[in-house]
């Protein structure tokens, strides 16, 4: 059974003529299950997270992180969401409820909403380096400023006070922060291993997410394979995402990402149903 649980409506809109597209890519890359997991910045009830979060002052990546906001972000409720799957489920898709939140600082507050809502799963990423949204090539810039040393650091101690937060079932995309091919010359073991502890802790997910192999110039799947062999070593489940942000895009690169996952032993991913999980194969 082959699943695809990372991906996104943002650039279009909740219209089911234009959702269709991801269900028809889906079955063309014979994916049997889908689940959409808008992001947070979609919702209106995380809008004051990232206000309090992101840099937002007259700097460089202040002014790109103002106007970010303010394009196309917290327009629905998450009600709303629940309410627009509800209709795709009745019209006969077969399709999965999550959310991706990013890496906020007031994990109580965050888990206090996420509470409130029946997801199949809740994937968390970290999207923020100390207020910096660092996957945005409008302000890559901002990389040349930081040591690779700090920047694992921070991606590193970000990942460990999510993962503490007790309120998601999956990390995403791990250590991408690859993904515009600032490659380190020092050994990373350390971090990789604070990272997976921290997730056996909390009972996490890898996201074995093909985004960075065709949407960033690293080219490549995440997690990369210094810490896939490291998540093998510590018994960490998986799941597979494309992190699609448009339709044609659902299911892309997810044979690849098997084939990837064999290397390390795998032979089962995880499959969801309101936060229970099933182990499934994936051959």
């Amino acid at each position: 059974m082959r699943l695809d649980y990372h991906m996104h409506f943002e650039h279009g809109s909740y219209d089911a003529a234009w959702v269709q597209g991801f269900f028809d890519a889906a079955e063309k890359r014979g994916i049997d299950e889908i689940g959409i997991s808008e992001h947070s910045h979609g919702f209106e009830e995380f809008e004051p997270f990232y206000y309090n979060d992101l840099v937002l002052d007259d700097s460089f990546i202040g002014e790109f992180q103002q106007k970010w906001l303010k394009k196309k972000k917290f327009m629905y409720s998450l009600e709303e969401y629940f309410d627009f799957m509800e209709q795709l489920k009745s019209a006969g898709h077969d399709v999965k409820t999550g959310i991706e939140v990013c890496n906020f600082q007031q994990q109580v507050a965050v888990k206090n909403i996420l509470r409130q809502y029946p997801f199949d799963y809740i994937i968390g990423s970290v999207h923020f380096l100390r207020g910096w949204a660092y996957d945005s090539a409008e302000i890559k810039a901002e990389w040349n400023e930081h040591s690779l040393e700090e920047i694992y650091e921070w991606y590193t101690a970000e990942a460990e006070y999510l993962c503490a937060g007790g309120c998601y079932d999956v990390l995403g995309h791990p250590f991408n922060i690859r993904l515009f091919k600032f490659i380190p010359d020092f050994d990373v073991t350390p971090y990789l291993e604070r990272v997976a502890k921290a997730m056996k802790k909390a009972d996490m997910v890898v996201d074995v997410n093909t985004g960075t192999l065709y949407r960033y110039p690293i080219k490549e799947i995440s997690p990369y394979p210094d810490f896939m062999e490291i998540a093998a070593e510590y018994h960490l489940p998986i799941s597979f995402g494309s992190d699609a942000h448009e339709p044609e895009d659902c299911g892309a690169y997810i044979s690849d990402a098997v084939d990837y996952v064999k290397k390390y032993g795998y032979r089962e991913s995880v499959r969801f149903d309101k936060r229970d999980r099933e182990m499934v194969l994936f051959d």
